[in-house]
């Protein structure tokens, strides 16, 4: 087939498909038709935002001011401060609010594995300097809960990341070990709580002296990827790096578009 014809099939496909079953945005509403993004506008899409640039430089929350980090780019929060994390470095990259969020329920706890490939590149076009990385992990899932899903999101995400920066993806080594209610249910106590002990390396060999970037979706508490973290440096891990899509933040440093009601508007099924 022609290298040009090849090209714009897909395109070509799309429009017929979306001419025959409309589709809408599920934000605005409004009809898709050659928008290259699933069940979302370029319109709304291109509404994402990146993180405010003053953050943590260890967990990258963001400070409520651009003034904290005047001084020192190595500012650090009152958390890490307090209590350092088991991680070297987090980046989180865009806020957890709408549309992105609707996306990743969308692809959560609706199953839509088609958003994969373009959250996958919101992450990709946006990769920060890491450094020397041996090996990716995603944030697993307890089998009971993958059986319920059928797919680990971090893991299609870590599986982008991997593939933009030629690094291998390790799926099977870290693993959750306890069944355990959502963390969104849970107060940040009960959290912590919920996840003590409940990862561990089946190959800790494998991650000996290694430098791991753990990959998962969002950013909440920090109470997931630190507690991974702390696995991956029990077992033997050099190092720890971690890279989420989203990061919820307080309502007073970036408006939760989220809560706007919407012409149709998204549960977000206890996020």
């Amino acid at each position: 087939m022609d290298r040009r014809i090849s090209e714009w099939m897909p395109g070509l496909v799309r429009r017929t498909i979306r001419f025959v079953l409309p589709v809408h945005c599920s934000i605005c509403g409004s009809s898709l038709t050659d928008d290259p993004t699933p069940h979302f506008c370029t319109d709304c899409w291109r509404t994402i935002v990146l993180m405010p640039s003053a953050r943590c430089s260890r967990c990258d929350r963001p400070f409520p001011s651009a003034i904290a980090t005047a001084y020192s780019s190595h500012h650090m929060c009152r958390p890490c401060l307090m209590r350092p994390p088991s991680y070297t470095r987090a980046w989180t990259l865009y806020p957890y609010t709408s549309p992105l969020r609707d996306a990743i329920c969308l692809f959560k706890y609706r199953g839509k594995v088609s958003l994969a490939s373009a959250l996958g590149a919101l992450m990709t076009e946006q990769l920060p300097v890491f450094g020397r990385v041996d090996v990716i992990i995603p944030v697993p899932l307890h089998a009971e809960r993958l059986r319920q899903r059928e797919f680990n999101q971090s893991l299609l995400l870590a599986d982008q990341i991997g593939r933009a920066l030629g690094i291998a993806v390790s799926y099977t080594n870290l693993i959750r070990t306890t069944p355990s209610p959502p963390q969104t249910s849970l107060t940040k106590q009960r959290r912590l709580r919920n996840l003590r002990g409940a990862f561990a390396l089946q190959y800790p060999g494998e991650i000996r002296n290694k430098r791991v970037l753990l990959i998962d979706d969002v950013f909440t508490t920090g109470t997931t990827v630190n507690e991974c973290a702390k696995s991956l440096r029990k077992a033997g891990s050099s190092d720890v790096l971690v890279l989420t899509l989203g990061r919820t933040l307080d309502h007073d440093l970036i408006p939760d578009r989220a809560l706007v009601p919407h012409r149709h508007p998204l549960e977000p099924f206890g996020v």
